[in-house]
């Protein structure tokens, strides 16, 4: 009998998380424990004014993903690369820089509906890449100025696009309804992860 619970990927590759991300790292533990880290790859996150919102986070994790040293990894392994944007009435909100701009995301979002959007690329040591995308539709109830200040004065959630972690006390009572993959929203979609690796296999 196996004393661990985890689950083997069955077409023996083995996931790289380039990424700093500690929710990253926390997701990807869920489905893979004891896969390896990279640093994150040192980019420019910019992308050209023409490319529609939805494609940005595609367009991130393969600027990425190119930029990852495949002398790294080893014959099964792949690179996993990801980025999420928060979308609301097509403007991307992404991480914000200061209270102010914290606080002014979460009233936009407040009452409202809007997706969260992320791409992901898996990149093998011979260079080949694959690019998708995943998106969650998140259903905000309305919140309150005091709470919205609450929230941003004591979880500082600086580094989440969007400026909420739907793991944290927002999303226990700010959110009526998730369509979609929840763990996309704290930033990788692991279902979708799963089988494209192992369609990239």
């Amino acid at each position: 009998m196996r004393k661990d619970k985890s689950m083997p990927l069955p077409y023996g590759l083995r996931p790289v998380l380039a990424s700093n991300s500690p929710r990253r790292r926390e997701l990807l533990g869920m489905m893979v424990p004891g896969f390896r880290m990279s640093s994150a790859p040192d980019v420019v996150e910019t992308y050209p004014d023409a490319l529609p919102h939805r494609d940005v986070p595609a367009f991130l994790s393969r600027l990425k993903a190119s930029a990852c040293d495949l002398s790294e990894l080893a014959d099964n392994e792949v690179f996993v690369t990801a980025d999420t944007v928060v979308l609301c009435d097509e403007k991307i909100l992404g991480k914000p820089h200061d209270r102010e701009e914290a606080i002014s995301m979460l009233e936009m979002l407040s009452g409202r509906s809007h997706e969260v959007v992320t791409g992901v690329t898996l990149t093998d040591k011979k260079g080949r890449m694959h690019t998708f995308s995943d998106t969650t539709r998140v259903h905000f109830a309305k919140i309150s100025h005091e709470d919205i200040r609450t929230y941003v004065d004591i979880f500082e959630p600086y580094d989440k696009a969007g400026a909420y972690g739907i793991q944290e006390w927002i999303g226990a009572v700010g959110i009526r309804g998730v369509e979609g993959c929840f763990y996309n929203v704290m930033g990788l979609p692991l279902s979708a992860l799963y089988r494209e690796l192992g369609r990239f296999a």
